[in-house]
């Protein structure tokens, strides 16, 4: 596996899939851990397979090639069987933070995340997604056992992350600061990052020593895992162990009724970066994946 750069069809963009190699680390945070919350334990061995991770967030460049794209439909509802576009932002989610094409894209759904990774598999015929919070955290910790992969002491975390401290309460350009040792940008800070478990306070209870790619599989549509902490986060809420449920509250002011399957009108903190499995699974087992996620 090589780091390599993605074409957008039909778009002068390209972004960067950083190879990460297989390997096993201890997911969650041990009892000593300064801000440690109790869903991050115990702590278990786990292993990891290869995958390779976008260098950066999704960005608003990248994601307006899919969202105001204009053979692709437009629709209110999510269609399962097909590739589909969000409808239009009632009010403006950036939230006067703007919307330059260097800023990662904010206020989506998970759902509409992953239609963005089924445009992109229509597209370039490779199967994108997002990450496990398994797979999260052990590119975040990137062979790291601290607090915040360099080491346990925030005050270095301006160096890598935005967030409360440093971000003049908005989101920033990627790219910006240091990445982690295997080369990741902002996986810190920024925005938080949509992952596809199932949020369980308990998960790391019910996992057994020694799992191989851990899943908490879709079922309900609150609470799935976001993880990384944000730009209006405190330092210990962007430690590489922090799990993040996701609210109802996150749509509060949706005016729509129902309330919106693509977008958050008070999650402007969520964002998400996408992840490539080195071995691409089956037609069908994609489509399965795509079924399950996007029901």
């Amino acid at each position: 596996m090589k780091t390599y750069e993605q074409d957008l069809p039909g778009a002068a963009i390209k972004f960067k899939m950083v190879a990460i190699p297989a390997g096993t680390f201890t997911i969650g945070s041990p009892v000593s851990e300064a801000g440690r919350e109790e869903d991050e334990g115990p702590q278990k061995k786990v292993t990891v397979s290869s995958f390779w991770m976008s260098e950066h967030e999704v960005t608003f460049a990248e994601w307006d090639a899919f969202f105001k794209s204009m053979d692709v439909p437009q629709t209110k509802a999510i269609a399962v069987d097909a590739v589909s576009r969000p409808t239009a932002q009632y009010i403006d989610l950036t939230w006067g933070m703007g919307r330059d094409g260097k800023q990662p894209t904010n206020s989506m759904s998970q759902a509409a995340a992953i239609m963005y990774c089924k445009w992109l598999y229509a597209k370039t015929g490779i199967f994108y997604r997002l990450p496990t919070e398994a797979e999260w955290e052990y590119a975040c910790r990137a062979g790291s056992t601290k607090a915040f992969s360099f080491e346990d002491n925030p005050q270095r975390l301006k160096e890598y992350a935005f967030f409360k401290d440093n971000s003049n309460n908005k989101f920033q350009k990627v790219n910006q600061l240091k990445p982690n040792a295997w080369g990741l940008y902002d996986m810190l800070g920024n925005l938080s990052e949509w992952t596809l478990d199932q949020y369980d306070p308990q998960a790391y209870e019910k996992l057994s020593n020694n799992a191989k790619d851990p899943l908490v599989p879709a079922g309900s549509r609150y609470p799935r895992v976001v993880r990384g902490g944000s730009y209006l986060s405190d330092a210990k809420e962007c430690r590489c162990a922090n799990r993040i449920p996701s609210l109802t509250d996150w749509n509060k002011r949706d005016p729509q009724i129902p309330k919106s399957r693509w977008w958050l009108t008070d999650g402007m903190t969520v964002g998400f970066r996408l992840v490539r499995p080195a071995q691409q699974p089956s037609k069908e087992d994609i489509e399965k994946f795509f079924a399950l996620y996007l029901k």
